[in-house]
Protein backbone atom coordinates (compact mmCIF):
# COMPACT_ATOMS: atom_id res chain seq x y z
CA UNK A 1 0.00 0.00 0.00
CA UNK A 2 0.65 3.53 0.47
CA UNK A 3 0.00 6.08 3.25
CA UNK A 4 2.90 8.10 2.99
CA UNK A 5 5.05 9.96 0.14
CA UNK A 6 7.59 12.73 -1.05
CA UNK A 7 7.60 14.94 -3.57
CA UNK A 8 10.67 17.33 -4.02
CA UNK A 9 10.09 17.78 -7.52
CA UNK A 10 9.12 21.85 -8.85
CA UNK A 11 5.38 21.64 -9.56
CA UNK A 12 6.43 23.76 -12.66
CA UNK A 13 8.81 20.71 -13.28
CA UNK A 14 6.00 18.32 -13.13
CA UNK A 15 3.45 20.55 -15.56
CA UNK A 16 6.47 20.66 -17.85
CA UNK A 17 6.78 17.10 -18.39
CA UNK A 18 3.05 16.21 -19.18
CA UNK A 19 2.76 19.79 -20.85
CA UNK A 20 -0.12 20.44 -17.72
CA UNK A 21 -1.77 23.51 -17.09
CA UNK A 22 -1.00 24.20 -13.39
CA UNK A 23 -3.61 25.19 -10.92
CA UNK A 24 -3.25 28.05 -8.41
CA UNK A 25 -3.74 26.36 -5.65
CA UNK A 26 -1.23 23.63 -5.43
CA UNK A 27 0.62 22.10 -1.82
CA UNK A 28 4.25 24.06 -2.03
CA UNK A 29 6.89 21.66 -2.46
CA UNK A 30 9.55 20.32 -1.21
CA UNK A 31 7.51 17.99 1.25
CA UNK A 32 8.86 15.21 2.96
CA UNK A 33 5.99 13.43 4.45
CA UNK A 34 2.65 14.25 2.66
CA UNK A 35 0.18 12.60 4.80
CA UNK A 36 -3.28 11.36 4.39
CA UNK A 37 -5.96 14.04 4.29
CA UNK A 38 -3.69 16.62 2.91
CA UNK A 39 -2.93 18.34 -0.57
CA UNK A 40 -1.70 16.37 -2.93
CA UNK A 41 -1.13 17.36 -6.63
CA UNK A 42 -2.64 15.49 -9.42
CA UNK A 43 -2.07 14.88 -12.92
CA UNK A 44 -5.96 14.83 -15.03
CA UNK A 45 -7.00 14.81 -18.91
CA UNK A 46 -9.60 17.09 -18.91
CA UNK A 47 -10.96 16.97 -23.03
CA UNK A 48 -7.77 16.90 -24.00
CA UNK A 49 -5.96 18.95 -22.13
CA UNK A 50 -3.96 18.06 -19.13
CA UNK A 51 -4.54 19.90 -16.11
CA UNK A 52 -2.33 19.99 -12.80
CA UNK A 53 -4.76 20.42 -10.43
CA UNK A 54 -4.76 20.29 -6.63
CA UNK A 55 -6.75 17.30 -4.25
CA UNK A 56 -7.55 15.92 -1.33
CA UNK A 57 -5.45 12.83 -0.52
CA UNK A 58 -8.66 10.47 1.14
CA UNK A 59 -10.96 9.70 -1.52
CA UNK A 60 -14.72 10.59 -0.32
CA UNK A 61 -17.86 8.16 -1.55
CA UNK A 62 -20.83 10.11 -2.94
CA UNK A 63 -23.07 8.87 0.21
CA UNK A 64 -20.45 10.20 2.88
CA UNK A 65 -22.50 13.15 4.59
CA UNK A 66 -18.95 14.55 5.91
CA UNK A 67 -15.74 14.04 5.44
CA UNK A 68 -15.30 11.91 8.36
CA UNK A 69 -18.57 9.58 7.71
CA UNK A 70 -17.02 6.53 6.90
CA UNK A 71 -13.18 5.06 6.88
CA UNK A 72 -10.39 7.28 5.53
CA UNK A 73 -9.74 5.75 2.01
CA UNK A 74 -5.89 6.63 0.96
CA UNK A 75 -5.95 3.37 -1.53
CA UNK A 76 -7.92 1.56 -3.54
CA UNK A 77 -7.49 -2.41 -4.40
CA UNK A 78 -6.08 -3.38 -7.68
CA UNK A 79 -7.93 -6.42 -7.78
CA UNK A 80 -11.50 -5.01 -6.98
CA UNK A 81 -11.40 -1.08 -8.17
CA UNK A 82 -13.91 -2.11 -11.06
CA UNK A 83 -16.64 -3.70 -8.79
CA UNK A 84 -16.84 -2.08 -5.36
CA UNK A 85 -19.18 0.72 -5.32
CA UNK A 86 -17.33 3.48 -3.82
CA UNK A 87 -14.67 2.88 -6.87
CA UNK A 88 -16.13 1.60 -10.42
CA UNK A 89 -17.36 4.91 -11.84
CA UNK A 90 -14.45 6.94 -10.65
CA UNK A 91 -12.36 4.21 -12.41
CA UNK A 92 -13.84 4.14 -15.65
CA UNK A 93 -13.82 7.84 -15.99
CA UNK A 94 -11.80 9.70 -13.54
CA UNK A 95 -8.50 8.48 -13.43
CA UNK A 96 -5.26 10.56 -12.25
CA UNK A 97 -1.68 10.53 -11.97
CA UNK A 98 -0.31 11.53 -8.50
CA UNK A 99 3.76 12.50 -8.99
CA UNK A 100 6.09 11.74 -6.39
CA UNK A 101 9.68 11.16 -5.32
CA UNK A 102 9.30 8.11 -3.09
CA UNK A 103 7.30 6.44 -0.77
CA UNK A 104 7.51 5.04 2.75
CA UNK A 105 7.18 1.74 3.90
CA UNK A 106 7.16 -0.11 7.41
CA UNK A 107 8.50 -3.58 8.81
CA UNK A 108 8.62 -4.64 12.12
CA UNK A 109 11.69 -4.50 14.49
CA UNK A 110 12.45 -5.98 17.75
CA UNK A 111 9.62 -5.13 20.34
CA UNK A 112 7.47 -4.64 16.95
CA UNK A 113 9.02 -1.39 16.76
CA UNK A 114 8.00 0.25 13.46
CA UNK A 115 11.16 0.60 11.35
CA UNK A 116 10.66 2.66 8.37
CA UNK A 117 12.33 2.17 4.57
CA UNK A 118 12.13 4.89 2.19
CA UNK A 119 11.31 3.46 -1.63
CA UNK A 120 12.72 5.47 -4.78
CA UNK A 121 12.69 4.10 -8.39
CA UNK A 122 15.62 3.27 -9.41
CA UNK A 123 16.85 5.41 -12.23
CA UNK A 124 16.02 8.03 -10.13
CA UNK A 125 13.30 9.55 -12.56
CA UNK A 126 9.56 10.90 -10.85
CA UNK A 127 7.65 8.21 -9.40
CA UNK A 128 3.22 8.67 -10.88
CA UNK A 129 1.07 6.81 -8.84
CA UNK A 130 -1.85 5.66 -10.28
CA UNK A 131 -4.82 7.28 -8.71
CA UNK A 132 -8.89 8.06 -8.79
CA UNK A 133 -10.84 10.81 -7.99
CA UNK A 134 -13.94 12.70 -7.47
CA UNK A 135 -15.59 15.72 -6.52
CA UNK A 136 -17.67 15.68 -3.04
CA UNK A 137 -20.22 18.08 -2.43
CA UNK A 138 -22.59 18.03 0.61
CA UNK A 139 -24.27 20.90 2.39
CA UNK A 140 -22.05 23.50 0.63
CA UNK A 141 -18.88 21.86 1.72
CA UNK A 142 -16.86 21.10 -2.04
CA UNK A 143 -13.45 18.58 -1.83
CA UNK A 144 -11.93 17.22 -4.87
CA UNK A 145 -11.00 13.90 -3.51
CA UNK A 146 -8.45 10.98 -4.44
CA UNK A 147 -6.92 7.95 -3.72
CA UNK A 148 -3.72 5.62 -5.03
CA UNK A 149 -4.27 2.40 -6.29
CA UNK A 150 -2.47 -0.28 -5.02
CA UNK A 151 -1.45 -4.22 -6.26
CA UNK A 152 0.11 -7.22 -4.95
CA UNK A 153 3.93 -6.26 -4.15
CA UNK A 154 6.32 -7.21 -7.04
CA UNK A 155 10.04 -8.97 -6.33
CA UNK A 156 11.53 -5.70 -4.86
CA UNK A 157 8.54 -4.75 -2.87
CA UNK A 158 7.18 -8.21 -1.96
CA UNK A 159 10.76 -7.80 1.22
CA UNK A 160 8.97 -4.85 2.69
CA UNK A 161 5.22 -5.62 2.11
CA UNK A 162 2.66 -7.82 0.50
CA UNK A 163 1.26 -4.32 -1.40
CA UNK A 164 2.53 -1.87 -3.25
CA UNK A 165 1.46 1.62 -5.06
CA UNK A 166 1.00 0.96 -9.24
CA UNK A 167 3.68 3.04 -10.40
CA UNK A 168 2.64 3.96 -14.48
CA UNK A 169 5.62 4.03 -16.11
CA UNK A 170 5.81 6.95 -18.99
CA UNK A 171 4.66 4.90 -22.15
CA UNK A 172 1.54 4.12 -19.90
CA UNK A 173 0.52 7.77 -18.72
CA UNK A 174 -1.97 8.25 -22.17
CA UNK A 175 -3.58 5.24 -21.04
CA UNK A 176 -4.36 5.58 -17.81
CA UNK A 177 -5.35 9.01 -18.31
CA UNK A 178 -7.64 7.87 -21.24
CA UNK A 179 -6.26 9.39 -24.03
CA UNK A 180 -4.77 5.88 -25.40
CA UNK A 181 -8.57 3.92 -25.86
CA UNK A 182 -9.10 1.02 -23.54
CA UNK A 183 -6.83 -1.58 -21.59
CA UNK A 184 -5.76 0.85 -18.22
CA UNK A 185 -6.03 -2.18 -16.47
CA UNK A 186 -3.28 -3.65 -17.89
CA UNK A 187 -1.50 -0.69 -15.97
CA UNK A 188 -2.26 -1.92 -12.51
CA UNK A 189 0.59 -4.66 -12.28
CA UNK A 190 3.62 -4.81 -9.83
CA UNK A 191 6.83 -3.17 -11.00
CA UNK A 192 9.62 -5.75 -12.33
CA UNK A 193 12.65 -6.70 -10.38
CA UNK A 194 14.80 -4.04 -10.01
CA UNK A 195 12.48 -0.83 -10.65
CA UNK A 196 13.24 0.17 -6.97
CA UNK A 197 15.41 0.96 -4.92
CA UNK A 198 15.19 1.04 -0.70
CA UNK A 199 16.88 2.18 2.15
CA UNK A 200 16.35 2.48 5.74
CA UNK A 201 15.28 5.52 7.13
CA UNK A 202 15.12 7.07 10.56
CA UNK A 203 11.90 6.43 12.56
CA UNK A 204 11.30 10.39 13.35
CA UNK A 205 9.17 9.54 10.06
CA UNK A 206 6.67 7.75 12.30
CA UNK A 207 5.82 10.78 13.27
CA UNK A 208 2.93 12.73 10.89
CA UNK A 209 4.27 15.78 12.36
CA UNK A 210 7.89 15.17 10.91
CA UNK A 211 9.25 17.10 8.13
CA UNK A 212 12.59 18.33 6.05
CA UNK A 213 15.27 16.60 4.35
CA UNK A 214 16.86 14.35 6.89
CA UNK A 215 13.47 11.96 6.93
CA UNK A 216 14.73 10.59 4.03
CA UNK A 217 18.43 9.95 4.57
CA UNK A 218 19.95 6.34 4.92
CA UNK A 219 20.31 4.90 8.56
CA UNK A 220 21.88 1.26 9.12
CA UNK A 221 19.37 -1.50 8.94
Amino acid sequence: MCGRFTITHPNEAIAALFDAMPGNDLPPVPRFNVCPTQPVAAIVSDGGRRRLRAMRWGFLPAWYKTPSDGPLIINARADTIATRPAFREAVRSRRCLIPATGFYEWTEGPAKARLPWYITRADGAPMLFAGIWQDWDRDGQSLTTCAIVSTDAGPDMARLHHREPVTVNPAQWPLWLGEAGHGAATVMVPQPAGAFAMHRVDPQVNSNRAEGPGLILPVAA
